[in-house]
């Protein structure tokens, strides 16, 4: 089974929060408030410096999803 690359994730705990989940490596939760990202992965140091250069991208990604998928509820 496919899973979507970006999920909408949101919780009763942290209600003012909503997140976009990247389910494909590497794996993160984006809080679309700030930016901030939430890493699931654990990285060794010499794949640090290939998220950097992906990272920018990913962010980029994860909010033009979450702007789509928000026009596409109206």
């Amino acid at each position: 089974m496919n899973l979507p690359k970006f999920l909408i994730a949101d919780s009763s705990v942290l209600e003012d929060e909503i997140f976009v989940a990247h389910t494909e490596y590497p794996r993160f939760f984006l809080n679309v408030a700030n930016d901030e990202i939430y890493w699931m992965e654990d990285f060794e140091k010499e794949d640090r410096d290939e998220l950097e250069s992906q990272t920018a991208q990913l962010i980029e990604q994860a909010l033009d999803f979450y702007d789509n998928e928000m026009e596409n509820l109206d």
